[in-house]
């Protein structure tokens, strides 16, 4: 009976480039507490820049050596080892996943046939930019948005050869980089200028153009430092392949191990990179103008030092990285990445109540575990020995092995309600989500109403001046009605237009999507100079970002003494509990201030009463918004130290 062979002979260790499959684990860990842990990492998206980095190297170096080796490189070859690398994983993800979505949230499936081809195709970067999609967004997440550095990658590993082939003609090994280098430094210089033109963050962040540097400058240096005796050696990116060299190479004397002094300066470097890439973690924001300005290029640079520093010859600080915990993740990261991010959304669509941390643990569980599974039943093996004789394989095995015998009949399975589930999927896609129609309700009901305040004769006070309204206040206190509240918000209070509109006719609203109280205070201060402001505000701005309590009062002093109610904010979004404790801290502490507990009224309704995102109400969701607005009017005219003075007699 033939003898299987083994899926992945060990590699010699003097034969690998050290330190990178631990310097993988630590950027997909970036990623992972970026994603599901939000807050604990604002910056940890600079993960992917540190494979960008890694990626770009080791593929370089690996190519190199080949060059060396056969005097060439085989396209065709390079081509195909990346195909059996990197499809047959994202086949399973993009199949699995979809399927899944089907199942758990329709709101998961907008688009995605226009995903699932430019994943496939290796250009999600571009349709993403094409459809307007905006990657910094919570409202409406895309399930194979992270496809986009795989993109990136292949877009320039087509490109990469035949580079190399050019400067290879070159002598000396800066002369040959200073291509690479070039080509870096102006994709990075273009993030720049494109950021200080004001330039939309997500054509910024996905486009090949302005973030391919680290793929670029990792090259660079592959050509001016990769060890000359590098042969075979550990995936350095998303689905670099780890055993890439030629075995023609054949083996290659150990190289000489650095003095203690040489051992002490590349483990400080190394210590250097990897704490510059852990403030960054900490410390950058998301679609910053800093971190166009010089966030990501420090990132890289830090990155292509620890790079440099841990696969130098014989260097311990490489050993240390690669320590057996380390090296495992680094080995699956492909795989962990390609599933954190869609296992994500659905665990979150469907354990909806569970408090953010817990489902970010069960996120992290699932992608590993599966990641786990695919590298040692499809990725490993189809690189190894393609598609079908893999297969064959697979039904050898189960013929010989008893416990291996239902793996054939289960994959089949799978692979029979996947695919069918996938295309139900595609051919039923919502044209948009839940959320959306949401929004889109209150649009139409604002529409409605301009032409009528239009040509209704009056102004937004119904015809009387706010200010003389303001000033000439009535002895006692009175319930405020809709012609005395002027309302500025977000999404939120858009979506509960109609609802406002009928609890308190002739309500004055300008609400918008995505807008943050920094917006609303420049509303204020502008209908206030207009005279258009009346006498109680309504601000309901805390959705998309945290507060500053100078904003609010910046708010306070735009009012100019009228009465506020400030709406909290409802959503599994990190800063919004600190938004809340802003409102009410800044409520207890100035007179004429409330707030309006949204977030209490709405959590205690039925999940209908939102949208599939959990922020956005639908109708009986818009009824409690209204609801607590109006507990929070009452409020204001309570007696007491806290407000003093009641709303104007109009």
């Amino acid at each position: 009976m033939t003898q299987t062979p083994p899926l992945r002979p060990p590699l010699p260790r003097a034969d690998r480039l050290g330190g990178l499959d631990g310097l993988r684990a630590i950027a997909v860990s970036l990623v992972l507490g970026y994603h599901l842990f939000p807050g604990w990492l604002p910056g940890g998206f600079l993960g992917v820049d540190v494979f960008f980095a890694i990626s770009g190297f080791l593929i370089t170096a690996l190519l190199m050596r080949e060059h060396r080796s056969t005097g060439g490189i085989a396209l065709r070859h390079f081509w195909k080892r990346r195909a059996r690398r990197l499809l047959p994983a994202l086949g399973l993800v993009l199949l699995v996943s979809t399927s899944l979505a089907l199942l758990a949230d329709r709101d998961l499936l907008v688009g995605i046939g226009r995903q699932i081809t430019g994943a496939a195709l290796f250009v999600s970067n571009w349709t993403s930019i094409a459809a307007g999609s905006d990657y910094f967004a919570r409202d409406a997440p895309e399930i194979f948005r992270h496809t986009w550095s795989l993109a990136i990658e292949e877009q320039y590993y087509i490109v990469l050869p035949l580079l190399l082939l050019l400067v290879l003609r070159f002598r000396g090994r800066f002369v040959r980089a200073l291509p690479l280098a070039a080509i870096g430094a102006a994709s990075a210089l273009l993030m720049v200028a494109l950021a200080a033109a004001g330039a939309d963050p997500t054509r910024i962040y996905f486009g090949s153009d302005t973030h391919v540097f680290g793929l670029a400058l990792g090259a660079a240096l592959a050509l001016i430092a990769a060890p000359r005796s590098a042969p075979a050696a550990p995936a350095g990116a998303l689905g670099a392949d780890p055993a890439a060299a030629p075995a023609a190479a054949g083996p290659i004397a150990g190289p000489r191990m650095p003095g203690t002094a040489a051992q002490f300066a590349l483990a400080a470097a190394a210590v250097a990179g990897l704490g510059v890439l852990g403030w960054l973690a900490a410390t950058l924001r998301e679609g910053s103008a800093e971190s166009f300005a010089w966030g990501f290029q420090l990132a890289t640079a830090a990155a292509l030092l620890t790079v440099w520093a841990v696969t130098r010859p014989g260097a311990r600080i490489g050993r240390a990285l690669d320590a057996p915990p380390l090296r495992w993740i680094g080995e699956r990261s492909y795989g962990i990445y390609l599933w954190h991010w869609p296992l994500l959304l659905i665990a979150t669509a469907v354990l909806g109540g569970w408090p953010p941390p817990a489902i970010g643990a069960v996120t992290l569980a699932a992608s590993v575990g599966v990641a786990a599974l695919s590298y040692r039943f499809v990725e490993e093996p189809v690189r190894r020995f393609g598609m079908r004789r893999s297969l064959a394989l697979m039904l050898r095995r189960a013929r010989t092995a008893p416990r291996l015998r239902w793996a054939p009949a289960i994959a089949g399975l799978a692979f029979a309600v996947a695919v069918p589930a996938t295309v139900v999927a595609v051919a039923t896609a919502p044209e948009q989500s839940t959320a959306v129609d949401a929004v889109e309700r209150g649009k139409a009901a604002r529409d409605a109403e301009q032409p009528a305040a239009e040509t209704g004769g009056d102004d937004a006070t119904g015809g009387q001046d706010p200010d003389a309204a303001h000033e000439g206040a009535a002895a006692g206190p009175i319930e405020p009605e809709g012609p005395d509240l002027t309302a500025i918000g977000d999404s939120v209070m858009l979506a509960s237009l109609p609802e406002l509109e009928e609890r308190f006719p002739g309500i004055a609203v300008d609400a918008e999507v995505s807008r943050g109280l920094g917006v609303g205070v420049e509303i204020a201060a502008q209908q206030a100079d207009a005279g258009a402001l009346r006498p109680v505000v309504l601000v309901g701005l805390g959705t998309n970002g945290p507060i500053d309590p100078e904003e609010l009062e910046a708010l306070r002093t735009a009012a100019d003494g009228r009465l506020i109610v400030l709406v909290n904010a409802h959503g599994e979004r990190d800063w919004i509990p600190g938004v809340n404790d802003a409102l009410d801290a800044y409520a207890d502490a100035h007179r004429g201030v409330v707030v309006a507990d949204w977030d209490g009224a709405i959590a205690a309704a039925p999940a209908e009463a939102l949208a599939g995102d959990g922020i956005h109400p639908n109708p009986s969701g818009g009824e409690r918004y209204a609801e607590s607005v109006q507990r929070a009017l009452s409020e204001l005219q309570q007696p007491g130290e806290a407000m003093g003075f009641s709303v104007p007699r109009r």
